[in-house]
C-alpha cells in the first residue's frame, strides 16, 4: 500500500480516538429554584425514584418544583427530608392578602402522598357552617372558630362578595381535614367558595397576615425506596452524584456531572477507575466520526 495513504489513514485515526465526552447539562439537577433536590425526588424523567417522578418535576426553566395531581399542578414551596414532608402553595388558595374562589384540591390515591398536619379553613360557605357534614358527620371544629374570627378581619374578604368583618357562620375550620372518595376537597359539595390552609400560626396566632400559608403533605417511601437509600443513594450523593433510574427496568443509576450514569457512585468510576459498569448519556454517546477513526485504525493495522 502507498506510504502516503497509510500516513493519511494514521492521521485520520488520531483525532477520533474514542474518549468519553462530557455532558454539559446533565438532565438531573441537584436543585430546582431554591429547593435542594434529593432522593426520592427528581427534576425529570430518570431522576429520583420512578414512584415519585410522575408527580414531582421541575419546570423547563428550572425555577419551580411542581406537584401534579388529577386536580391540577401545584408549586412546592419547601421539602423537609428529615420528616418526609413537603408544602405546596396552590395558586387559588386564599390568604389574608389575596382571597378568591378556589377550585377543588386533590391527591391521587395511587401516589405516595397524603395530607399532613395543616389546618384547612373553608370560607364564604352557605350559613350556618355548623350544619356542614360529610356522610352525616359534622366537619367543623367549634373549638377553632377563633381562626375564622381572625381570618375574617382581612380586607381581602370583599373579593369573595363578603362584607368587611363578615359573620363567622360562613366560615369553617375543617379539622381533621380529609378528602372525599375521589381524593378531593370538593368545595361544591361543601357549599363553600374557597379555602385557606395554614401550616403555622407562627408568633402571631391572632394576626393572619403573619401566618404561614400552604398545604402540608407527607410522602411515603416504600421498602424498595428505603433499600435504595441505605444501600446506594447515600454513597451516590456523597460523590456529588444524583440518584436516578434507567428505564425500562428502572434499575438504580448514579447520575454524574461528567455525563456518565454509574451503578453505585461517581468516585469509584471516575477517580479510581474501578471496573464498574457505565452507561453512556445522550451527550456522551460516540458519534459517527469516532467510528470512522476506528475504521481507519483497522485498515492501518491490516495494511501493516
Amino acid at each position: 500500500m502507498d506510504l502516503h495513504l497509510l500516513l493519511l489513514l494514521f492521521l485520520v485515526m488520531i483525532p477520533f480516538t474514542p474518549k468519553p465526552t462530557i455532558a454539559p447539562n446533565p438532565a438531573c439537577q441537584s436543585s430546582c429554584g431554591s429547593i435542594q433536590i434529593k432522593y426520592p425526588f427528581g427534576t425529570g424523567c430518570g431522576c429520583g425514584s420512578p414512584r415519585f417522578q410522575p408527580y414531582v418535576t421541575c419546570t423547563p426553566s428550572g425555577d419551580q418544583l411542581l406537584l401534579a395531581t388529577h386536580t391540577g399542578s401545584y408549586p412546592i414551596s419547601s421539602i423537609d427530608y428529615k420528616t418526609s414532608s413537603l408544602t405546596i402553595t396552590p395558586q387559588d388558595m386564599s390568604t389574608c392578602t389575596s382571597m378568591h374562589h378556589s377550585s377543588n384540591l386533590g391527591l391521587d390515591w395511587s401516589s405516595p402522598f397524603q395530607l399532613g398536619p395543616s389546618t384547612f379553613i373553608l370560607i364564604s360557605c352557605t350559613s350556618p357552617t355548623s350544619s356542614l357534614t360529610l356522610k352525616g358527620t359534622p366537619i367543623c371544629d367549634p373549638s377553632s372558630v377563633h381562626l375564622c374570627d381572625s381570618l375574617y378581619t382581612c380586607p381581602a374578604v370583599v373579593s369573595l362578595g363578603l362584607p368587611l368583618f363578615p359573620p363567622t357562620n360562613t366560615c369553617c375550620v375543617y379539622a381533621p381535614a380529609n378528602f372525599n372518595g375521589k381524593g378531593e376537597l370538593e368545595l361544591d359539595e361543601l357549599k363553600c367558595d374557597g379555602y385557606s390552609s395554614v401550616v403555622s400560626l407562627g408568633d402571631y396566632p391572632t394576626d393572619p397576615s403573619h401566618w404561614e400559608y400552604g398545604v402540608a403533605l407527607k410522602y411515603i417511601n416504600d421498602v424498595l425506596d428505603n433499600s435504595v437509600i441505605d444501600s446506594k443513594c447515600n454513597s451516590c450523593e456523597m460523590s456529588d452524584g444524583i440518584c436516578g433510574y434507567a428505564p425500562p427496568s428502572n434499575s438504580f443509576v448514579c447520575v454524574c456531572k461528567n455525563g456518565y450514569n454509574a451503578t453505585t457512585d461517581c468516585y469509584s468510576n471516575i477517580l479510581y477507575g474501578k471496573n464498574e459498569e457505565l452507561y453512556w448519556s445522550t451527550a456522551s454517546f460516540p458519534t459517527g466520526n469516532i467510528w470512522l477513526g476506528f475504521l481507519a485504525g483497522l485498515i492501518f493495522c491490516f495494511a501493516v
